[in-house]
């Protein structure tokens, strides 16, 4: 890659394409990619400052946006590193040692510091899906991005597994035959798996509330539930929901969230089980 591209030549990452293509045009083209059925081609392009792919969920991995924005700092004579979130930015909140973690990099994702007061955990809940992450957990999200932004590495260490059942085709047939929501289906899906379980939920409002109900059936338990869906319509009602289950949970309240929140809160946890190991 050139200009400020230029820091990521050599760095390996792995993403996800939503909308198919191949980008035909005079300029360079930005990586070589390797896709899951072994195809290697070159795709996108980069020329100068700009630069762009088909390819999701790229800056996921904490070496890629550490080194582009390290590079932008450098090229505005910062130190490297400066982007890093400040303690003394959270003013007087004080939190346990475990969740700092959590708190922290779920800022240093959204560059939001509401988060400093919006996120609520229940007792012993990081150290329940730190626990469950060393037992060989599996996460399951409820979108793919959520599923790409997980350090899968780290997780694979511990004999665990990251699933998304949102593109399953058996969950897509049977949520149009029942009239359901992929994502109610795959909460579903989710209470018959076996071994510890945390639920990373960013997206779906409607995967929060049928995993609740499943929860107060008996039918899933979970050793973590994540709850950060997004947007407006039952979100909030969602997360109060999950609120009064006696049952480990994260939280973030009200109507802010996202599959790249649920990742952070994950990795957080994944980084205390391996002692900040990355890979």
């Amino acid at each position: 890659p050139e200009g400020l591209f230029r820091s990521l030549a050599g760095v390996a990452f792995e993403g996800y394409e939503i909308h198919m293509g191949r980008t035909e045009s005079g300029a360079a083209p930005l990586a070589e990619f390797t896709t899951q059925t072994g195809e290697r081609r070159s795709d996108g392009l980069s020329a100068g400052n700009v630069w762009g792919c088909y390819v999701h969920g790229i800056f996921d991995k904490a070496e890629a946006a550490a080194a582009l924005v390290n590079a932008l700092l450098e090229a505005k004579g910062l130190e490297p590193g400066a982007a890093s979130v400040d303690c003394q930015e959270l003013g007087e909140r004080v939190f346990p040692a475990e969740q700092l973690p959590v708190v922290k990099r779920v800022i240093h994702t959204t560059a939001d510091f509401e988060y400093a007061d919006s996120l609520v955990f229940s007792a012993g809940a990081v150290e329940a899906g730190v626990a469950a992450i060393r037992q060989g957990c599996t996460i399951v999200t409820d979108t793919q991005m959520a599923f790409s932004g997980v350090n899968k590495r780290v997780l694979e260490k511990f004999g665990g597994r990251a699933v998304c059942f949102m593109s399953d085709p058996d969950v897509a047939a049977e949520a149009k035959a029942r009239g359901e929501t992929r994502a109610t289906v795959s909460m579903e899906r989710a209470a018959r798996l076996e071994g510890p379980l945390v639920l990373a939920i960013g997206n779906a409002p409607t995967a929060l509330v049928r995993a609740c109900e499943l929860i107060d059936a008996g039918e899933l338990k979970p050793a973590l539930v994540i709850g950060v869906p997004v947007g407006f319509v039952n979100v909030v009602e969602s997360k109060e929901l999950l609120l009064t289950l006696d049952v480990p949970y994260i939280v973030a309240r009200g109507r802010k969230g996202g599959s790249n929140v649920a990742a952070a809160i994950c990795n957080a946890m994944l980084y205390q089980a391996s002692n900040n190991a990355r890979e």
